[in-house]
C-alpha cells in the first residue's frame, strides 16, 4: 500500500511542478491507478495537508473535483496565518515535523535551522506529562514560525544572530 501511495503522491507532485495549483477528478485518478477513490483520499489527507504545505479544496458530485493548492510564502503572510492556525493550541510531534519540513522545502530555513527546530519540538525534549507536551510544543513552534517569517520580512533568512 505504501508503494501505491508513494506513486500517487509523485504523480500529483509531478503535475504540480509547473503550477501552484491543479484540479483533479478523484474517480479518474483512482481509475488511472486501479485503486479505490478512498486510496486517493488517503494520499490527499496524509501527503497534501496544510502541514505539508498544501490546501485541498473539493466539490463532490458528478462534476466534482479536487483542487490542490501549494502554499507559498507571500508578503501578506497568508502562509504564516495558515500555519499558525494549523498549529493551534496543541500539536503532535509528527505534525510539527511536517511543518518544519515544509519550511525547509520552501527554503525559508536552512537544514541546520530545521534540525534545531525539530530537536526543540521532539518528544524527548519536553520533560512534561504527556497531556502538556502538545500544548508546549505548539507554543514553541508558534514562536519559531513567527521568528522565521520576521526574518523573511527583514531579508535575514540566513544571516547570523
Amino acid at each position: 500500500m505504501a508503494q501505491l501511495s508513494d506513486t500517487i503522491e509523485k504523480f500529483i507532485k509531478d503535475l504540480m511542478e509547473q503550477d501552484a495549483q491543479i484540479e483533479l477528478r478523484r474517480n479518474e485518478l483512482a481509475q488511472h491507478f486501479g485503486c479505490a477513490p478512498s486510496q486517493i483520499n488517503y494520499v490527499l489527507a496524509t501527503r497534501f495537508s496544510v502541514d505539508h504545505g498544501y490546501v485541498i479544496e473539493s466539490r463532490r458530485g458528478g462534476g466534482g473535483y479536487v483542487r490542490i493548492v501549494r502554499m507559498r510564502e507571500n508578503p501578506e503572510g497568508n502562509l504564516l496565518s495558515l500555519l499558525l492556525q494549523r498549529v493551534g493550541a496543541e500539536i503532535d510531534e509528527d505534525s510539527a515535523v511536517a511543518i518544519i519540513k515544509h519550511l525547509l522545502d520552501c527554503k525559508l530555513v536552512t537544514t541546520n535551522e530545521a534540525l534545531l527546530m525539530r530537536s526543540a519540538v521532539a518528544q524527548n525534549a519536553l520533560a512534561l506529562p504527556i497531556s502538556a507536551k502538545n500544548v508546549l510544543r505548539a507554543a514553541v513552534l508558534r514562536n519559531m514560525l513567527q521568528q522565521v517569517f520576521r526574518n523573511v520580512e527583514r531579508g535575514e533568512q540566513h544571516d547570523h544572530v
